[in-house]
C-alpha cells in the first residue's frame, strides 16, 4: 500500500461520513467530526471527481442530471458510497455502547482509517480503552490530520501501526497498553471481502486465542452472491469492478452457513446477524432519499463462548 493510496481510501471513505452529516436528513450515523479531517480543497476534488464519473455509474441518471451536479453528487453518494459505511458504523457503535454496559473495557478498530469514535466520545475516555489498528502510511496520515485540526489525542487513544492481514499479532496490541485479561469488542468493518477466506481465519483465531469469555466482534461480510448480484443501478457489479481497478480485488464471500461455522470452529457463537433485508429494516426505513441497504452485505455480531 502506498502513502497517496492509503490516504485517498481514507479521504473517501471521511467524504461519504462528512456528505452525510452535513446534507442528509435523517441521520443514519452522524459523524460531525469527519469535515474536520478534509482540506476544502479534497472535498471540492472528491465531489469533482465523482460528479465527472457519473457516467459510469449510471448513464440515465447522467442525462436526467445534467445540469444539476448537487443532484448527481447527491445520487452517486447515496447510492453507491454510503449506504454500507454509514450503516454499518451505526450498527457497530450500538453494539459497543451495548457492551460497555455488559463490561466491555476496551475496543480495537482493525483497519480504523480517519476513524473518529474516541472525538465523538469524549465521556468515554475514562472508561474505555481504544486501540486504532492500521497500516503505518494510513496511520502517519491520520496523525497529521489531527495535528492540522488541532485535536489532542486523548490518553485512552492507543494507535497500533502494523499491516494486519500480514505480520499482525496480538503482541502489537499489548506493546500499546491492551490487557488480555480485559472484555474486549473488535471491529472489522470493510475488510472481509478483501481478505481470502483463510486469512479471515487465521486473522480471527490471533485476535481471540488470549482474550477472555464474553468477548466480541463486529465485522461485515459478502455473501454468495456478491460475484452474482447486480444490485440497483448495478451498484454491486460496480463495487467489484472498481476494488479490481485500484488493484485491490475483492476475494472472498460466505453463506450464512460458512460464517457460522467458520466462528463455531473458532470458539465464537453468533449473538446477531443482520442480513440486508434487515439492514434496509433497521437503518434506512421509510426514507424518502435515495439511500438503501447494499444488496449481498451483512453484518455479524460474534460473542467467544
Amino acid at each position: 500500500m502506498k502513502k497517496n493510496e492509503s490516504s485517498l481510501t481514507s479521504l473517501i471513505s471521511a467524504f461519504g461520513r462528512a456528505y452525510h452529516s452535513k446534507y442528509d436528513t435523517p441521520k443514519i450515523f452522524d459523524d460531525f467530526i469527519a469535515k474536520d479531517f478534509i482540506t476544502q480543497k479534497e472535498f471540492s476534488d472528491i465531489r469533482e471527481n465523482m460528479i465527472n464519473g457519473i457516467q459510469f455509474f449510471n448513464s440515465q441518471i447522467a442525462n436526467e442530471f445534467q445540469n444539476d451536479p448537487e443532484e448527481i453528487l447527491k445520487w452517486i453518494t447515496q447510492v453507491q458510497l454510503s449506504p454500507t459505511p454509514l450503516a454499518r458504523a451505526a450498527y457497530c457503535e450500538n453494539v459497543l455502547l451495548h457492551e460497555m454496559s455488559q463490561g466491555v473495557k476496551q475496543y480495537v478498530i482493525l483497519g480504523a482509517g480517519l476513524d473518529t469514535f474516541c472525538f465523538r466520545h469524549p465521556n468515554l475516555n475514562d472508561s474505555l480503552e481504544i486501540f486504532e489498528v492500521e497500516h503505518p502510511a494510513t496511520q502517519d496520515f491520520k496523525k497529521i490530520r489531527l495535528t492540522e485540526a488541532n485535536y489532542q489525542i486523548p490518553d485512552n487513544l492507543h494507535f497500533v501501526s502494523a499491516d494486519f492481514t500480514k505480520d499482525f499479532t496480538v503482541q502489537h496490541l499489548i506493546e500499546e497498553g491492551f490487557e488480555t485479561d480485559k472484555n474486549t469488542l473488535f471491529s472489522l468493518l470493510g475488510v472481509s471481502y478483501y481478505l481470502t477466506k483463510k486469512e479471515t481465519t487465521n486473522l480471527l483465531n490471533k485476535l481471540f486465542t488470549k482474550v477472555p469469555s464474553g468477548s466480541s466482534i463486529v465485522f461485515d461480510y459478502a455473501d454468495e452472491n456478491l460475484f452474482k448480484e447486480k444490485g440497483l443501478s448495478n451498484r454491486v457489479q460496480n463495487m467489484v469492478q472498481l476494488a479490481s481497478a485500484s488493484g485491490e480485488s475483492m476475494k472472498s464471500c460466505f453463506t450464512y452457513y460458512e460464517i457460522k461455522e467458520l466462528l463455531k470452529d473458532l470458539g465464537l457463537v453468533i449473538d446477531e446477524h443482520l442480513s440486508p433485508v434487515a439492514i434496509n429494516e433497521n437503518f434506512f426505513h421509510d426514507r424518502t432519499d435515495y439511500l438503501s441497504a447494499f444488496e449481498t452485505i451483512h453484518y455479524i455480531h460474534a460473542v467467544k463462548s
